[in-house]
């Protein structure tokens, strides 16, 4: 990057380029904008551009179809990749990474967009897609392969949390740039700057480990709570009062300790892998990864056992599931739980019925042949046997009107998320079933007792 580029950084506006306008692409995109500069937007989906151009939003997102709108006068949209480097100081790349089948990260679409640099460019690539340690390093080669000795590089990690996309972008907690030139890594920053949040400045590959072992911890946490949960079945204790009393310890926190049926999305899923895989590359095995993975693997089927003590046989059965998208505030379904508990109920012969608030039109190409989609939680489950609630959406915090259990066959609610209040939801006539959550306290303690009686306590 040169000098004439970095001192641009402090006037504004400047003209910046983001290339993959999906989820971070778009919410990069509009905060570049709410902070004064014209951005190219560049994809290949000529479809979703169209619709952007419009102003509309290609996916739900909370506040991002008012931002979009708002802001459409600072932002350009093309599939031309001449219309981005024209005078653009810093090229966001947000392409996706997706797994392969190995586990390691798809890097095809980030080495299309170094191919795709025409010559004369002398700005900086700012990468936001997550990518495996090691890949900076790799695409610096690269571009002196390819002549391109006068572009800089900054890894620039996103944090977003579906649902609460636009608050994290505006709102920041931290802020990482990672580079060799210290000098660009604070011309990122600095870009950013405006927004708050603390500055973490640092070489590219802790940058780039940052973001992987930051959503591998978080994975690491919602398993450990699934699993306390599952301890606190058997001996009978209340996970919500567990996570509560641990929580409020400043060490831990109570972010990521809700127990259910474990995490999905488009992040912990890939990146948990992808961090187990980078590390089995190199020889090391990260067995702490194993078992997250494998906790959160099993978690949702824990749910279809609960069925089957309370059911039997599942063939037959009407199953209403409630919430399909992976979290509440978004479509999105990518290695959301509904997916392969809708494959599990269909296998079993169950008549399945399924309702989202947001994500029906997404969920019907994915999910399995057989499967009904209702356009209300109450159609959804009318006649049903039981119904099993995903998504902790608000909207399902509706079931305990108290006519809503008398649409049921049977009211069994076996709640995945520990949405409602147990007491609540019996008042409201249900068998109500959570997560490391007894009906019967009192009973089971009495049980316990009975087979492990306390120890006599000596001086």
């Amino acid at each position: 990057m040169n000098n004439n580029h970095i001192a641009a950084v402090t006037s504004s506006p400047l003209t910046v380029g983001v290339v993959g306008i999906g989820y971070v692409g778009l919410v990069t995109s509009i905060a570049l904008a709410e902070l004064g500069h014209n951005v190219v937007c560049l994809d290949v989906n000529t479809d979703r551009l169209a619709m952007l151009q419009m102003g509309c939003a290609p996916f739900h997102e909370p506040g991002l179809g008012d931002r979009l709108q708002a802001n459409l006068g600072r932002l350009r949209f093309t599939n031309d990749p001449a219309d981005l480097y024209c005078e653009t100081p810093f090229v966001f790349v947000c392409v996706d990474t997706p797994p392969t089948q190995s586990g390691d990260a798809d890097l095809s679409r980030v080495e299309a967009v170094v191919a795709a640099i025409p010559a004369g460019f002398e700005g900086t690539l700012v990468m936001k897609s997550t990518v495996p340690v090691g890949t900076g390093a790799r695409v610096q080669e690269r571009l002196r392969q390819l002549g391109h000795t006068s572009v800089g590089y900054v890894s620039n990690p996103e944090f977003l949390r579906e649902g609460c996309a636009i608050a994290d972008v505006m709102h920041p907690d931290r802020v990482v740039a990672g580079a060799d030139s210290e000098t660009l890594a604070e011309t990122v920053l600095d870009l950013w700057s405006p927004l708050g949040g603390e500055s973490v400045r640092c070489d590219l590959h802790s940058a780039e480990m940052i973001k992987l072992a930051s959503n591998a911890f978080l994975a690491t946490k919602i398993s450990f709570i699934n699993e306390i949960a599952n301890v606190c079945d058997v001996v009978g204790a209340d996970v919500a009062a567990v996570a509560h009393g641990m929580g409020l310890d400043r060490r831990i926190g109570p972010a990521f300790l809700q127990a259910g049926i474990g995490y999905g999305g488009s992040c912990f899923p890939k990146d948990v892998v992808a961090l187990k895989q980078l590390a089995g590359n190199r020889g090391y095995h990260f067995q702490l990864l194993s078992s997250v993975i494998e906790v959160n693997n099993l978690q949702g089927r824990r749910l279809i056992g609960t069925l089957k003590s309370r059911l039997g046989a599942l063939a037959g059965r009407r199953i209403a599931l409630l919430g399909l998208s992976f979290k509440p505030g978004t479509d999105d379904m990518r290695e959301a739980p509904s997916l392969v508990l809708a494959g599990r109920l269909i296998a079993e012969g169950a008549q399945l019925v399924a309702h989202d608030p947001v994500a029906n039109a997404v969920a019907e190409a994915l999910l399995p042949v057989g499967a009904e989609i209702a356009p209300t939680w109450q159609e959804a489950i009318t006649g049903a046997d039981a119904a099993l609630i995903i998504t902790d959406w608000p909207e399902y915090c509706g079931l305990l009107d108290p006519d809503a259990s008398a649409l049921m066959a049977t009211p069994l609610l076996i709640d995945g998320r520990n949405l409602l209040d147990p007491g609540r939801a019996s008042a409201a006539g249900f068998e109500w079933v959570g997560v490391g959550r007894p009906t019967h306290l009192p009973q089971l303690r009495d049980e316990l007792l009975a087979t492990e009686p306390l120890a006599t306590v000596s001086s």
